[in-house]
């Protein structure tokens, strides 16, 4: 992220939490419409659709089908109101006439309740699903599938990306419509996409349109209160109206391929919406068919991207790389004691300037090359130490 780009905004994950008011994560407006109305020919009285509408219309038709809602449900406590004499009321001389009671709260039992939602797609026809981390990351909570029929299945989570905002869901139903993953590294700025969504986890299967509006965003977000910021890069920007409920819903090209998954909206923007690119999650999910889980490779080290200002504040000789540096506390260290880094000798303020030949930057992080491998990869760091360049041969462990 340039800076430019760099804005004081509050970008918040779009699951819908019912706990939480729905107005508060709106961020308003209804989205941009890609095509206008149809124009009725005054002669003939028929109506002129665009090959561009027929395409979306064809889209939806044969993608809604894999589309799912989730439900998260928990049993939580059932507080009731009862009224009680007042304490130390008795001496009172009208006390004979008249008895004041005062309001009291107690649990009667419990009670299954909504307590949050998203949306998914279907990747397998035995029932595996896709969706955002956060969506099924409530603890304690039991997880139903509403598909597009009307039907609930019970859903259990197989696996949670540690790095991305991702998880895979299994229900227990065969001969699913199951939908096609398309190529998320060459996206166009102002190409048409489409998105469907469980929109404000009351409205299955939502429609928008509009165009990708930026490319490799870098975004931190807040799910609300008691949740962790977290950190997003080489995100999808897309002007497609997004509302809670969309998170973990698919964003689609105009033939019918998903390529990203939907994850958080600007909050008090404008049809600013962020989507999770769906090459890395191709890795997710042959990993949890083929091993039951999600592994990641692991490097072991807290680094900033190096900018033009941070090259001058540090006085470095270099303008681009990843700076390894130490976090505020104890436990953000620079490298990770005994992992993969550590034992390859790096340490803090040096710079990593290329991974396996590619520069590190802004477009080509280290995280981003770092998920392409699988534990036990061996990669090569180009490393500036001490004012020298150097080589370092590294084995990526499992996080």
């Amino acid at each position: 992220m340039d800076e430019k780009q760099k804005q004081f905004i509050t970008i918040i994950v779009v699951a819908s939490f019912i706990v939480s008011s729905a107005a508060g994560f709106i961020a308003g407006g209804i989205g941009a419409k890609l095509f206008p109305q149809s124009i009725g020919d005054l002669s003939s009285g028929q109506q002129i659709i665009s090959s561009d509408e027929e395409a979306v219309i064809k889209v939806v038709k044969d993608v809604s089908p894999a589309v799912v809602s989730i439900i998260a449900t928990k049993d939580l406590p059932v507080i009731e109101q009862y009224y009680a004499p007042l304490d130390n009321f008795s001496n009172n001389p009208f006390s004979n006439f008249f008895q004041q009671l005062v309001p009291q709260y107690r649990q009667n039992g419990t009670q299954e309740q909504e307590v949050g939602g998203g949306s998914g797609f279907v990747i397998s026809s035995d029932g595996m699903i896709l969706t955002n981390r956060h969506v099924v990351d409530i603890d304690g909570a039991d997880y139903t599938v509403l598909t597009n029929d009307g039907q609930k299945y019970a859903a259990r989570v197989l696996a949670k990306d540690p790095i991305q905002d991702i998880a895979i869901l299994k229900i227990e139903k065969n001969n699913l419509p199951v939908v096609r993953l398309g190529d998320s590294d060459n996206l166009q700025i102002g190409q048409s996409v489409i998105a469907i969504g469980n929109a404000l986890g009351e409205f299955r299967n939502t429609v928008s349109v509009g165009v990708i509006s930026g490319l490799q965003r870098s975004v931190t977000t807040q799910g609300g209160a008691g949740t962790a910021a977290e950190q997003l890069e080489g995100v999808i920007q897309t002007d497609a109206a997004i509302n809670p409920g969309n998170s973990g819903g698919p964003l689609l090209n105009l033939s019918g391929e998903v390529i990203g998954i939907n994850v958080a909206i600007v909050q008090n923007a404008q049809n600013i919406a962020f989507t999770l690119p769906i090459n890395p999650a191709k890795r997710d999910i042959e990993q949890v068919k083929k091993q039951g889980k999600i592994s990641y490779p692991f490097l072991g080290i807290r680094y900033t991207l190096i900018t033009p200002a941070l090259g001058e504040q540090r006085n470095l000789t270099v303008d681009y790389g990843a700076l390894i540096v130490g976090g505020q506390t104890q436990d953000e260290p620079a490298v990770v004691s005994g992992s993969p880094a550590d034992k390859a000798g790096l340490r803090e303020n040096d710079i990593i300037l290329e991974i396996d030949g590619k520069k590190i930057g802004a477009d080509n992080p280290v995280n981003s090359i770092i998920q392409n491998h699988n534990v036990g990869d061996t990669i090569t760091l180009k490393i500036l130490s001490g004012g020298q360049e150097k080589a370092a041969k590294v084995v990526l462990g499992e996080r």
